[in-house]
């Protein structure tokens, strides 16, 4: 697949037609970047109608090697290139599963209040491949209500790491909780496909370390639908207690 192939088909899945202002997100984000310290990940203010990064954090270098400023000099078509060439079909397939869904079934108020991941592999500064996991906010909206403007964080990790390419959208409740509303595997091969929505949200909650009387109250739901999860999660995954599962997920072999 070529550049001009990605440029196209991404342009067609972000395809907008207003011109946003970037200038009061990138202002906090930038004052607050001097002070995060340096760790596996980097973010960016991304913007889909540019095809360009408004605005690059400094633990980029540190992740992966990469000059700031010539990242955002190149924009999206420089990050494509050092994409697995594996990978780009299944990742244009996740971002289009992940905007179809947003257009046909997040109502336009509630689109502010979504967060959605992916993942891929990309060449480090050192040309070898890394895992990337990201998540991006939503920050603005083109008339036609699609985001165009977001805050996306990148979590880097091992490329030794066997990973399916996932994508994910969720949604934060009236308990400032989020619950997952979409998930799909582009690799075909993960055995959490039979996982539910809601299950996967339980899973998460367990991963930090809350009770399930803490994760009742944050689902809205009772506490004997949490233990109906949990055993339903346990019997699907093939583990016979929560830290047998919370060590299964830790090593990054399924994506939730």
């Amino acid at each position: 697949m070529t550049s001009s192939h990605i440029k196209d088909l991404y342009k067609i899945i972000f395809q907008s037609y207003a011109k946003p202002s970037l200038e009061s997100h990138i202002e906090k984000i930038i004052e607050l970047d001097p002070y995060l310290p340096y760790n596996s990940t980097f973010f960016c203010i991304t913007n889909t109608q540019k095809l360009s990064f408004e605005y690059v954090s400094k633990n980029l270098k540190a992740c992966l090697g990469l000059d700031v400023e010539a990242l955002k000099s190149g924009g999206m078509n420089m990050f494509w290139k050092r994409m697995h060439p594996n990978d780009l079909e299944q990742w244009l397939n996740a971002l289009n599963g992940l905007m179809e869904f947003t257009l046909n079934e997040i109502d336009d108020a509630s689109r502010s209040k979504m967060s959605y991941t992916w993942n891929y592999r990309l060449k480090n500064g050192n040309n070898e491949y890394v895992n990337i996991i990201q998540n991006t906010t939503p920050l603005e909206f083109d008339a036609n209500n699609k985001p165009i403007i977001g805050l996306a964080h990148y979590t880097v990790l091992s490329g030794e790491i066997n990973m399916e390419v996932c994508a994910s959208a969720k949604m934060l409740n009236e308990n400032n909780e989020y619950e997952t509303k979409y998930f799909s595997n582009f690799s075909n091969k993960l055995l959490a496909n039979g996982v539910s929505n809601r299950e996967r949200d339980v899973i998460r909650l367990l991963m930090l370390k809350y009770t399930s009387k803490q994760i009742a109250e944050k689902l809205s739901i009772s506490h004997n639908t949490v233990d109906t999860h949990r055993r339903n999660i346990m019997k699907k995954l093939n583990v016979s207690s929560t830290g047998e599962l919370i060590g299964m997920l830790k090593g990054n072999k399924y994506f939730i």
